[in-house]
């Protein structure tokens, strides 16, 4: 079956207005009555078809009482809902909440992720993910908590059934981020993770040298429904690719880790490896503090 015509600017700004609708405590049936429209014209804008103007768009937004921040967002979502590609940018830094990476995510069929230099996002212990913002240049200390939470909470979309692989270099598992105890707590919930049904961890060894993801990290979301996209996240960006022969090249690297990356037993096996090898630094650790 085709999949259907959408882009993620169109899906962040329906999920916006349903969102907007179930907290004014209305139906969709409730709304278009109020703004005399037929139900399948509110249907159509909240898929992002067009069918009304921006007028239109901020009576329902009025309707719903939408908070000003979030009425400014959507109406300037609405004349570009038939864009594809997006590159937001986000001055300094990233906000706390990639929410358009996170409404995606949350309705993906399939995530396959590369990281070359850190274990991948989705998969870290909270411990290493503080280590990881708080080397960060731009990330503000007083948001670091909240910073952890927010992607804490991007973990549990992992949850949702989505097959998910992942394909982290060698020295990614190497770099020691944190103490002996935040490493190796990090080397055991790869393991842990790595019996989930759902989740594949892969390994490319270092001992490969050049290889093709070699560009930089990216994830692919698969959907039920609609076509797929490449979500590329920077120091102070985000790029969502959703042309057809871009996304193909995407593909393509994809192809191409997987035919050079260690199956899931010698991936798992390099793990356990490197974990018994921290453990002598872990317990001289331990030992020491409790000798102080």
């Amino acid at each position: 079956m085709p999949k259907r015509i959408s882009t993620a600017r169109g899906r962040e700004f329906g999920a916006g207005v349903r969102a907007a609708i179930t907290s004014a405590g209305l139906t969709a049936r409730a709304v278009a009555k109020i703004l005399d429209w037929d139900e399948a014209k509110l249907s159509e804008v909240v898929n992002g078809k067009g069918a009304v103007n921006q007028l239109d768009v901020a009576a329902l937004l009025g309707v719903c009482r939408v908070k000003s921040a979030e009425f400014a967002h959507l109406m300037s979502l609405y004349p570009e809902t038939h864009v594809r590609g997006w590159w937001q940018q986000h001055g300094e830094c990233a906000p706390i909440r990639l929410r358009t990476f996170s409404e995606n995510m949350a309705i993906a069929e399939s995530l396959t992720s590369w990281q070359m230099h850190t274990v991948p996002l989705f998969l870290q212990t909270a411990e290493y993910m503080g280590e990881v913002l708080r080397a960060s240049s731009t990330v503000p200390a007083g948001e670091l908590q909240d910073r952890v939470k927010a992607q804490l909470a991007l973990q549990e979309l992992l949850r949702g059934g989505k097959t998910c692989d992942f394909f982290i270099h060698e020295l990614a598992l190497r770099l020691p981020v944190g103490d002996v105890e935040t490493y190796t707590g990090q080397l055991l919930h790869l393991l842990l993770m790595s019996n989930w049904t759902n989740i594949t961890i892969r390994v490319v060894p270092a001992a490969m040298g050049a290889h093709a993801g070699l560009a930089g990290a990216f994830t692919r979301l698969t959907f039920a429904k609609y076509e797929p996209l490449v979500w590329v996240d920077t120091e102070n960006s985000s790029l969502l690719i959703e042309e057809a022969d871009a996304i193909k090249g995407y593909e393509k690297v994809i192809r191409a880790l997987d035919a050079k990356s260690l199956d899931e037993v010698d991936s798992r096996d390099l793990i356990v490896r490197l974990y018994d090898a921290a453990r002598p630094a872990e317990k001289e650790a331990a030992t020491h503090r409790s000798v102080c």
